[in-house]
């Protein structure tokens, strides 16, 4: 948990701060979201190859990097002159993190039984839902006093010390190198059963609808808030803020509710209820109104991140499994970095209500679709 909290927290400065970097650079909808892109694209790309290097560097090399490498990237971020030179370590910045989560889950998943995998996965959620949650608190603090260049700079230290400590930790534990690691016993897998390529395959799709849509539209719920609502850029952090919250709680009831029910129930209703939360962004009043839609529409994203580890690795061979999760984490993570920018045009050219409604739409018909060939199945 704290290395998820490390890993993510430098990343997470990025949304908050964009008012502040949006005002220093002077940028539209459009180049805000290229900023977004940047970080997201390079980081679900990387994803791709994170497994095979981690099968070949050692969890503990990947684990580090996917730290202190991106600590290193942010602080790059935070000295950035230029524009184009924030675009280019924020590049930076997604590549050195792909690997975190593909060498992660599976050591995570494999410490458990099977039948408590998703609860294991909701609970190292924590930590990166923490960063997200005080990222948006902590970001505008330092920026009120030391600008948004200062918030970058600041935290990123701390997480670089505590990548290294986390390096020798791990050494300790046993992990220093590939052929030595002591990885636990592993769990039978369920025999293949017909139409079970055809249920991963839609699962995954829904999981990636899920996170890409969800996410894309939150990269822009600060800018929105500040110029829909005409308030401050703290008020829009806090409402950024209790987005994440829900990451606090949800991801471990949503892991404990998919070990007890299924995960296939829990992410049809968490998705199902997304698509019409998305288009109340448009109607609802500021203060309980957005706090409320912000809630609900943070739950059902986060509900559905473990169920989406859990179900996955349940369902690949271990032989596959990290290539499984690469090409989802390609998915989930890169996706946003493909909708923000084409999001942030239909916002210049059409204004927040048609975008929102758009994407909303979008991510129901797809989880309609994909119910189709997953109706009927509790895992």
């Amino acid at each position: 948990m704290l290395a998820h909290f490390g890993h993510h927290l430098l990343a997470a400065l990025l949304i908050p701060l964009l008012p502040f970097i949006r005002d220093d650079f002077i940028l539209d909808y459009t180049q805000a979201g290229w900023l977004v892109s940047a970080f997201t694209l390079s980081y679900g790309i990387s994803q791709l190859p994170a497994g095979w290097l981690a099968d070949r560097l050692g969890t503990r090399i990947v684990l580090t990097i996917g730290i202190s490498g991106v600590a290193l990237s942010g602080l790059l971020v935070g000295l950035s002159p230029t524009y184009i030179m924030m675009i280019l370590f924020l590049v930076l910045l997604g590549a050195t993190g792909g690997g975190y989560h593909p060498a992660s889950a599976p050591l995570v998943s494999a410490l458990v039984e099977p039948k408590n995998r998703g609860s294991a996965l909701g609970l190292h959620q924590i930590g990166g839902s923490a960063s997200f949650f005080l990222a948006p608190l902590i970001a505008v603090a330092i920026a009120t006093a030391l600008g948004w260049r200062g918030s970058f700079i600041t935290l990123a230290i701390p997480i670089m010390v505590f990548g290294i400590v986390f390096y020798v930790l791990l050494g300790r534990r046993g992990y220093s190198k590939k052929s030595k690691h002591p990885m636990p016993q592993s769990h039978t897998e369920a025999p293949p059963i017909p139409g079970r390529l055809r249920r991963l395959t839609a699962f995954i799709i829904l999981g990636i609808a899920n996170q890409s849509l969800i996410m894309s539209i939150i990269s822009f719920i600060s800018l929105f808030i500040v110029d829909h609502f005409g308030v401050s850029e703290e008020a829009a952090a806090a409402l950024l803020a209790l987005f994440y919250s829900a990451g606090l709680w949800a991801g471990p009831l949503g892991g404990y509710l998919s070990d007890h029910l299924g995960k296939v129930p829990v992410i049809l209703v968490a998705s199902l209820i997304a698509g019409p939360i998305i288009y109340l962004l448009n109607v609802v009043p500021y203060g309980w109104g957005i706090s409320a839609v912000l809630l609900i529409l943070g739950m059902c994203q986060m509900v559905c991140m473990p169920v989406s580890e859990a179900y996955i690795i349940s369902r690949t061979s271990e032989r596959r499994r990290s290539t499984i999760l690469g090409i989802y984490y390609f998915g989930s993570r890169g996706g946003p970095g493909a909708l923000t920018p084409v999001l942030g045009y239909l916002i210049d050219r059409f204004g927040f209500y048609t975008s929102f409604t758009t994407m909303g739409a979008t991510l129901l018909a797809v989880t309609l679709g994909c119910s189709i060939f997953l109706w009927g199945s509790r895992d």
